[in-house]
């Protein structure tokens, strides 16, 4: 019997994951130190809806990983944007400021993964 809580909840099942609703869509995390399964990164799943765009915003102590499942977006980090399509990833530096917005009338499913499991969020609304 292995009593590192890490491996007793290494499984986290997608019904099982910590839902965010936001007015663009939903993020359902799955990998965390809040969700004790990693003291190393963030794991979850998004979804934005079609037509909408999450607000302009950086993770200061963290790089993410952006993957896209399904759908399509456009990505910007700073001034330059990227259109991606499924089977694209991009890789965004900490403190970088960026956002999407899903293209089309598809919704868009990504993967997203952080170097942090203690991911911080600034968003450029809050700044201001």
């Amino acid at each position: 019997m292995n009593p590192n809580p890490s491996v007793n909840s290494a499984l986290v099942r997608s019904a099982d994951g910590e839902p965010l609703d936001l007015p663009w869509g939903r993020i359902v995390w799955t990998v965390s130190r809040q969700l004790g399964n990693s003291t190393q990164l963030t794991f979850g799943r998004v979804t934005i809806k079609a037509g909408h765009e999450n607000n302009l915003h950086r993770h200061p102590n963290c790089d993410e990983v952006l993957h896209v499942v399904s759908g399509r977006i456009e990505h910007a980090i700073g001034e330059r944007l990227w259109v991606m399509e499924p089977g694209d990833s991009i890789s965004i530096p900490a403190g970088a400021w960026h956002n999407a917005r899903a293209l089309g009338d598809e919704d868009a499913d990504l993967v997203i993964c952080f170097s942090s499991a203690d991911r911080e969020t600034e968003s450029r609304e809050d700044a201001e």
